[in-house]
């Protein structure tokens, strides 16, 4: 079975041969100075206390991270919206291991700084199974080390294919979160981190499952 990085790798070496050479090198130029920026070293890992949050989800209820725990651990996801190829091909393999995760007792959460509304289309368009939350301007995203502002040039360059990231993030265009999972237990202490500046990569559910099963 193909893990979901090869898969997001396959596709982003596909794409690389779609994108003109000038905007590939504000792209790779963009990442480079991203993960030299230390910010993966400074977002929230193993051992700490998780923030609490509570956030509107796509279908209109208000979710918060003590009544998901009340329940029992919660794996929660960031990613950087539904405009993202990388982040929808993520969340249909979460959704495809969606069982696996609430058999262990679990509830999976996936939080982008988009507005409800956008982030709608999303789970109408994959049906996924899980909550979808909207941290508009990033202020979770922040408490967890995970917020970043796009630089100029990349952020001219989102605007010219057309994301419209003004309109989808609320009046908060510049600032996405860095690709995370998190699993929390019931005491709201994170027992499991990824985080990578590197928004192609992404947790692999395997090991998702792995790190539940080890809380028990």
């Amino acid at each position: 079975m193909t893990t979901l990085n090869a898969e997001l790798r396959t596709f982003y070496e596909a794409r690389q041969q779609q994108i003109p050479a000038e905007i590939r090198e504000i792209m790779q130029r963009a990442g480079q100075e991203l993960a030299d920026s230390g910010q993966a070293d400074r977002a929230l890992t193993v051992g700490a206390q998780a923030p609490r949050f509570s956030h509107p989800s796509a279908t209109g209820q208000t979710l918060a991270l003590d009544e998901l725990l009340a329940d029992g651990p919660v794996v929660l996801t960031f990613y950087r919206g539904a405009w993202c190829p990388y982040c929808n091909i993520a969340l249909r393999s979460l959704q495809q291991h969606h069982d696996a995760i609430t058999a262990r007792g679990a509830r999976l959460v996936a939080v982008s700084p988009q507005i409800p509304d956008e982030s709608l289309t999303l789970t109408e368009k994959h049906d996924l199974a899980f909550d979808v939350l909207s941290d508009v301007g990033s202020d979770t995203a922040k408490q967890y080390g995970l917020a970043f502002d796009l630089p100029d040039d990349l952020a001219a360059v989102y605007d010219k294919l057309g994301f419209d990231l003004q309109r989808v993030n609320g009046g908060h265009p510049r600032t996405l979160p860095l690709p995370a999972t998190y699993v929390i237990d019931r005491d709201g202490v994170i027992r499991w981190a990824f985080v990578d500046t590197d928004y192609t990569a992404r947790a692999e559910p395997a090991d998702i499952i792995a790190a539940l099963d080890a809380l028990n």
